[in-house]
């Protein structure tokens, strides 16, 4: 009798033997991962520090950013004239 453990855990074991296999025989793959690797540090850090300042912290006093963001997000409205 087998116990769940162990099954789960050949299964783990071959899913990354062939995962790793696989990874090692590839050359176009590489490649492609490469590039992809590169294009992703690209989107998230260089167009985070150039394109998307932190707004926040410039406009909002220390301490005081929940109330900045709440503000911004609903701003008080005039009373309507009656």
């Amino acid at each position: 009798m087998h116990s769940v453990c162990t099954t789960t855990d050949s299964a783990l074991y071959s899913f990354t033997e062939k995962n790793t296999l696989g990874f090692r025989s590839m050359e176009l793959g590489r490649t492609l991962w490469l590039i992809i690797a590169i294009k992703l540090f690209v989107i998230f850090v260089v167009l985070k520090l150039f394109f998307f300042p932190n707004f926040i912290s410039r406009h909002a006093e220390k301490g005081g950013e929940a109330d900045f963001v709440a503000t911004q997000l609903c701003p008080e409205e005039s009373a309507p004239d009656e």
